[in-house]
């Protein structure tokens, strides 16, 4: 058993012993779902329904082992959210949620994890893009179907989620230039051909779609993405890179997705 299918195994065992009949299902999305997960370069992005709010004691004791867990994960860590089945179907965007965390909030766990239950609820963009994932794309690791769960998301609220990772891309894009040019690509792949993508799936569209010029860029994201890095970058040809992608981005009508 490789320590991907570990990790994933002993989450799903320790949510349904620590949240019992709360739990409706746990659903991998992401890179790990879409068969290109790195370990070195990517985090495991689950989601996990409940049937009603969660109280606060039970969630820290999930939090403590999704904590001790996190010890285990990739560099990147686990990013999971928890969200009631009520806001799946139909779908509600802004997407509720009662519960999340990623390795960007280890720290405030940590150092007071009572004010971080209090605190760590509200609602999040991103959560469109996660749900149309795990609709088209993702696994059910455990509990009721996909398709008994989720609804539709509809495509203005995607791409309204997908478009806020990237419409800073200009200024953004030498903060973590591997995740802007695959993710750029990706938007546009969505925005031309309503195709729902991994980032390196993006990148592998953006070599063949886009013009010669970007290639060498796109392709040494793909390398860094795959932990074969290599020359430094070019800030110039990045920044131009993302400002060509925006505007064929806005450009572009909204398909319907496929």
């Amino acid at each position: 058993m490789d320590a991907l299918e570990n990790l994933l195994q002993r989450f799903v065992a320790q949510s349904q012993e620590i949240l019992g009949n709360h739990l409706v299902g746990i659903y991998l999305h992401g890179s790990a779902a879409m068969g290109c997960f790195h370990w070195a370069k990517s985090d495991i992005d689950l989601l996990v329904v409940v049937n009603e709010t969660v109280p606060n004691d039970i969630k820290r004791r999930f939090m403590d082992r999704v904590i001790a867990l996190n010890a285990a994960a990739p560099p990147k860590g686990i990013e999971m959210s928890v969200v009631k089945r009520e806001v799946c179907n139909p779908f509600v965007y802004p997407t509720p949620f009662e519960l999340h965390f990623s390795v960007a909030h280890l720290q405030w766990y940590k150092a007071d994890p009572l004010d971080y239950i209090d605190k760590m609820k509200g609602t999040d963009k991103d959560l469109a893009a996660h749900f149309t994932v795990i609709v088209h794309r993702g696994k059910c690791l455990y509990g009721s179907a996909i398709e008994d769960v989720f609804g539709a998301v509809g495509k203005e609220d995607y791409f309204d989620s997908i478009w806020s990772d990237i419409e800073h891309a200009e200024t953004e894009i030498m903060d973590n230039p591997t995740y802007m040019i695959l993710n750029l690509c990706r938007v546009l792949a969505y925005q031309r051909e309503g195709l729902i993508l991994s980032k390196q799936e993006g990148g592998r569209w953006g070599m063949d779609n886009l013009p010669q010029g970007h290639r060498a860029l796109i392709a040494q994201a793909l390398d860094d993405y795959a932990s074969n890095p290599s020359a430094a970058w070019d800030e110039d040809q990045a920044r131009a890179f993302a400002a060509t992608m925006i505007a064929q981005i806005r450009d572009e009508s909204i398909p319907a997705c496929r």
